[in-house]
């Protein structure tokens, strides 16, 4: 058999895809405000909940789990400015840098949500700023460097010293 191709790629993870979980996640978040690097590390948890002791993953487990974070980092803030032009979510500037928040349209679209997917997207988002919405940068970092440090075990290969025996 031939191998199945398309003109389109595969839109799992574009803008408009990791937009729609980036406006969950601010929507459960609301009012709290959140820079790039937070919110692109929990689009990665939102879609592993499982993994934080919380309801099941909403996609099957990858063989590799270690998150592609300056890929997603770049897919999250397209999909930031998509929906930014939306109202959906909101930019603004403060001390601390450039942060993101639920724009005014952002309740009114999660809430319009029908197909179980969808829905099930909505309440992972709930759980998870339930779970993790409220640490702060530095118990959050710490959370993040813990898991890091698993997925660089993950891949670390035992290189023989030099002089010994391969």
């Amino acid at each position: 058999m031939g191998q199945v191709t398309s003109q389109y790629p595969l839109t799992f993870n574009g803008p408009l895809e990791a937009g729609v979980r980036a406006v969950a996640l601010l929507a459960a978040a609301f009012p709290r405000s959140f820079d790039v690097q937070r919110i692109t590390a929990l689009d990665y948890l939102l879609l592993h909940t499982r993994e934080l002791g919380g309801p099941d993953n909403l996609h099957p487990a990858a063989p590799i789990k270690t998150p592609a974070t300056e890929v997603r980092g770049k897919v999250v803030q397209s999909a930031l400015y998509l929906m930014m032009t939306r109202d959906l979510v909101c930019r603004h500037v403060t001390d601390q840098g450039i942060l993101y928040r639920a724009g005014e349209s952002a309740a009114p679209f999660i809430n319009a949500f029908q197909s179980p997917y969808l829905i099930s997207l909505r309440d992972h988002a709930a759980w998870l700023m339930g779970h993790l919405g409220a640490y702060t940068d530095q118990e959050f970092s710490g959370l993040m460097r813990q898991w890091f440090d698993e997925w660089v075990e993950e891949f670390q290969e035992v290189e023989p010293r030099f002089g010994d025996e391969p």
